[in-house]
């Protein structure tokens, strides 16, 4: 039963994956609006931001052009959603709440797929790792850093990167068990369940601190220093 389900998953992911380029072709243009760019802001932002982090995995992977300029899919994909972003606010209630849920699929399915590309490339766990999360949140960066915004991954925001880690982590765990497609399924629902209740609970990571270290006191009591010898 589940070789059958290993072997029927692909296309569920493709598509998911064509839409995770349009959700964030959307957020593109959402950003350019809110910018007030015009239509060239508009598509550039929902391309870096749809296809940035992918282009990045496969270049620093160097394993051949990046899918993303291969495959015509992906570039129209992203263009049309930053078409739906310039006629549409997408600032409801429940927009934003539906952008979330399907933000969050996405981000686990991205991590999967950087994870696993890098593991079938020969590479190991930190690796896949690494750029299971820039497949996730790297076009998020690249967009926000374009458009004079301080990248959301860089803490202030509710969980975001570290979903992304989860649900790496969960794709290698069951590429070692040679259940590929199957932990593409559940990084999947990982990631989103972890994105909407980091969100539903606001849960964020620790700010730096108000405190620091300080060596002076440390001088003080170690005058000569810990190894001096009388």
């Amino acid at each position: 039963m589940l070789d059958s389900l290993n072997e029927s998953l692909p296309d569920l992911f493709r598509v998911i994956d064509l839409t995770g380029v349009f959700l964030n072709g959307i957020i593109g243009g959402r950003l350019a609006r809110q910018k007030r760019f015009d239509a060239v802001g508009f598509a550039v932002l929902a391309i870096m931001s749809a296809l940035g982090g992918g282009i990045v995995r496969d270049l620093m992977l160097q394993a051949g052009p990046p899918v993303a300029i291969t495959d015509p899919y992906y570039l129209v994909t992203a263009l049309l959603g930053a078409f739906i972003a310039f006629l549409w606010k997408f600032d409801s209630k429940w927009s934003v709440r539906m952008i979330l849920v399907a933000d969050g699929t996405v981000l686990g399915t991205w991590a999967a797929t950087g994870a696993i590309k890098t593991l079938n490339l020969g590479f190991g766990v930190m690796p896949a790792l690494l750029l299971g999360v820039m497949t996730a949140v790297g076009g998020g960066m690249i967009r926000d850093v374009s458009a004079g915004s301080v990248p959301m991954v860089f803490g202030g925001n509710n969980l975001y990167a570290t979903p992304a880690v989860v649900s790496a982590l969960v794709m290698v765990g069951f590429f070692y068990m040679n259940l590929p497609m199957l932990g593409m399924l559940v990084a999947t629902v990982v990631g989103a369940s972890f994105t909407v209740v980091a969100h539903w609970r606001q849960w964020q990571l620790p700010t730096n601190p108000d405190w620091t270290l300080d060596l002076r006191s440390f001088k003080s009591r170690f005058p000569k220093g810990i190894n001096n010898k009388k």
